[in-house]
Order: structure tokens, then sequence, then C-alpha cells
């Protein structure tokens, strides 16, 4: 008789309410109001959609609550003491606050290295270049390629008017807060099969 072989855990800390993490299976999910993250036990391995908006390159016009720029820096600790992926924008400031190193540099002393990607092939309507942090694997999972163009913008729509001009024929919709701030869904099993592969860690 074969041996059912079953996955490591993941847990998956700051998702949003309604998250697509909440229903996959060996998944283990942290945000509020029902879970705070620091709360997660540090007994696997993890995707932490850490808080960017007092990072990211809008930080200037950011007003995030009090103690909520440090649960990046938190998470970066989290990811360097069990294995796992830190997901930011591209150009966070984080990676110079850590001093993590950027896409293409040399791991740092826990192994830690950095990847950009673009969600965009995962489904996202828009670009969305990213720097996932990951400790614990150099073994990346298959990455989708889509073909085409977004239909929506990241960025502020008028400035997205100036940058193409007047004359552009089809002009692309802004995304909305929730829109920019989703994963999508097969980008986040993705995350969770990367973070499997830091499963040495924490050995099933």
């Amino acid at each position: 008789m074969s041996q059912v072989i079953t996955p490591p855990r993941v847990s998956v800390l700051f998702v949003c309410h309604g998250s697509v993490y909440k229903a996959m299976p060996d998944v283990e999910t942290y945000g509020l109001p029902y879970r705070d993250a620091r709360d997660f036990k540090g007994d696997t391995s993890i995707v932490t959609h850490a808080p960017c908006r007092a990072w990211s390159q809008l930080k200037a016009f950011a007003r995030p609550p009090k103690g909520e720029r440090w649960l990046a820096v938190w998470s970066v600790l989290q990811v360097r003491r069990n294995g796992g992926v830190l997901e930011h924008p591209r150009g966070s400031a984080l990676w110079d606050r850590m001093n993590l190193p950027k896409p293409y540099e040399p791991p740092d002393e826990w192994g830690g290295w950095t990847m950009e990607i673009d969600q965009f092939h995962w489904g996202h309507k828009a670009r969305k270049s990213t720097w996932l942090y990951v400790v614990g694997t150099q073994e990346v999972p298959l990455m989708p390629y889509r073909a085409g163009g977004p239909t929506h913008v990241v960025a502020n729509a008028s400035r997205t008017r100036k940058r193409e001009g007047p004359n552009k024929a089809v002009m692309k919709s802004w995304c909305t807060k929730s829109e920019r701030e989703q994963t999508p869904p097969a980008f986040a099993r993705w995350l969770v099969d990367l973070a499997r592969r830091c499963s040495k860690f924490h050995p099933a």
C-alpha cells in the first residue's frame, strides 16, 4: 500500500479578510481582526505579506498607524529564523533598512536572496513589480508567462495619462485600492509552493 505524503505546513502572515489562502490545505493563516500575525509560533516556514505602505516608493504619502512600519522588520526576522518568503513592492526601503540583498546580488549571511517578479504573469490586472526575499531554498517553482499587456495600471491615473500622452487610443483603468493589494490566487499558490521548499527548517 502506497504511503500518503502530507505536504509540509506553511503559515501565511498578514492575510486580509476573505483571503484565498484561507481555503488552501495545510496552510495556517494569520491576519486581523481574528488572529494577530505576531502570535505566530515559529513552527513552520512562512509567506509574509508584511505591511508595505510605510516602505514603498509612495511612503511620503502614507499614514500608517503607530507600530505598523516595524511589522515589516519583524517579518524579516521571522523569515530568517523560520525560512520562507517575504513579499514587498520593488524598491521597498525595507531592503536598505535591513541590509537585504537586492536582485542579482549574492545571498546574505542567512542564505537569503532576492528575486524580482511581475504579478501580471500570475493574473494581476496591472504590472506589479515585486521583490521576494527568500530564505531556505534556491529552488524556485516553475514560473508562468502571460502574453499580452495589462488592462489596468497601479500608478495614479493622471500620471499615467501624462506619460502615455493625450492621443493614446485606449486608456488603461486605474486599479482600486483593493485591486492593488489583492494577491492573485495563482500567485498565492506559487508562494506557498516556494515556502514549502524552505521546509528543511521544519522537517515534516
